[in-house]
């Protein structure tokens, strides 16, 4: 019987946003894509920007960061994400999911805000996070560097995910 190594888990980075202390689904979410093969570095709760990207920094084979919000403050919460993705310390597509306005429903216009923030991807059912995170693995690997623009635009590596955002 020849022996083979098992392929490496692909990692993601996870943690609920900063104001927000809620950690069911987050633990929840994790043993889900552990389940699924993905090695899960999980931050926890009130995870600010600048933890998430020193994890970044100290984990550079991660795929994706997944920001999760109950309380509906993600918005400011993400604050300082552009400026993190810009400088490289995020370095990965950056996905959200959970309730992401204070009161209820979905609107554009908070996606809208989530985008211009520097989120990649709005995730409402965490069941897709594995499809999503296939899109995004596929759609980085048709790139080979990582450069910005002086805009801030993308190339290279990446750049398909800091495109158009969608909505899972």
């Amino acid at each position: 019987m020849p022996w083979t190594t098992p392929p490496p888990r692909r990692l993601v980075i996870l943690g609920v946003a900063a104001s927000d202390c809620h950690v069911v689904a987050n633990q929840l979410i994790a043993r889900f894509l552990r389940d699924e093969g993905f090695e899960v570095e999980n931050l926890g709760a009130c995870t600010p920007v600048e933890e998430f990207a020193r994890a970044c920094v100290r984990r550079p084979e991660a795929e994706a960061v997944l920001v999760g919000s109950l309380n509906g403050h993600i918005h400011e919460d993400l604050r300082g994400l552009r400026e993190a993705k810009r400088s490289g310390r995020v370095h990965c597509p950056v996905v959200v999911g959970g309730n992401l306005s204070v009161g209820c429903g979905r609107s554009l216009a908070s996606d809208r805000r989530l985008y211009a923030l520097g989120v990649d991807r709005i995730v409402h059912d965490p069941a897709t996070l594995p499809t999503v995170l296939a899109e995004l693995r596929t759609a980085e690997s048709q790139f080979a560097d990582g450069r910005f623009t002086e805009d801030g635009t993308a190339v290279g590596a990446g750049a398909a995910w800091s495109g158009p955002a969608r909505v899972s």
